[in-house]
């Protein structure tokens, strides 16, 4: 491993970014990281029963999308917002019709509200749409699939392939400067004290549960379980 200002940085094959990304996991773990910027990371990284033209850049393309807005936020279609707001100008041109100013100017308020919501949905599905084709078409084929959140920043790109197999070089930097000096420190406790590193593989239990006919056991591993 590497470590330089931009972050902790592993060149080799797939088990090699693997393990990696599974220590900084353990390390931010040892440090009480435990919320959800966190848990996004920790799904994202790298698995060993992965693929990153596949599982990785579906979880690349889903972490950068856009996020909902309030009227996908309230389950509201735009369809269903632009009829909400026609009723509520219709009601407001009853008000008026009822000398009642302020419930008029109050239903008109909402009116433009609901136009405003449905305006916005609107467009977040269409960025959302065009976003995930050039990401999967394009930007894979041009750039590291990454990830960035208040946590970590990360990338992982593919950089060679060859007779021994592919190589990747996987980048992971800890946003917070004292909060990467203490995973930093952790890493090199790993380092000096563990002489073989086990990789997390999944699990399939529920084949085996399904045909001794008990219960799955509950799900173990995520990155407590990465140390031996």
């Amino acid at each position: 491993m590497e470590e330089s200002i931009s972050g902790f940085k592993v060149r080799g094959d797939w088990g090699d970014v693997v393990e990696h990304g599974e220590r900084i996991a353990l390390a931010l773990r040892e440090t009480g990281a435990d919320g959800d910027a966190f848990y996004e990371f920790d799904d994202w990284r790298p698995k060993s029963h992965e693929r990153i033209d596949e599982d990785v850049s579906e979880k690349t393309a889903e972490q950068a999308s856009v996020g909902e807005g309030e009227g996908e936020q309230a389950g509201k279609s735009p369809g269903e917002d632009l009829q909400t707001a026609g009723e509520k100008l219709t009601e407001s041109y009853e008000k008026v019709e009822e000398n009642d100013t302020e419930s008029a100017m109050e239903s008109w308020g909402e009116s433009i509200g609901h136009v405003a919501r449905a305006a916005d949905s609107a467009s977040r599905k269409a960025l959302r749409k065009v976003e995930d084709t050039v990401y999967r078409k394009v930007m894979t084929q041009m750039a590291p699939y990454y990830f960035d959140n208040e946590l970590v920043s990360a990338n992982i790109q593919e950089v060679g392939r060859g007779e021994g197999g592919e190589t990747f070089v996987f980048e992971v930097n800890v946003n917070d400067d004292e909060l990467k000096d203490e995973v930093s420190d952790i890493l090199a406790e790993y380092e000096s004290e563990i002489d073989r590193w086990h990789v997390e593989a999944e699990k399939r239990t529920e084949d085996v549960a399904a045909a001794e006919g008990v219960e799955p056991p509950e799900e173990e591993g995520g990155p407590d379980s990465t140390m031996t």
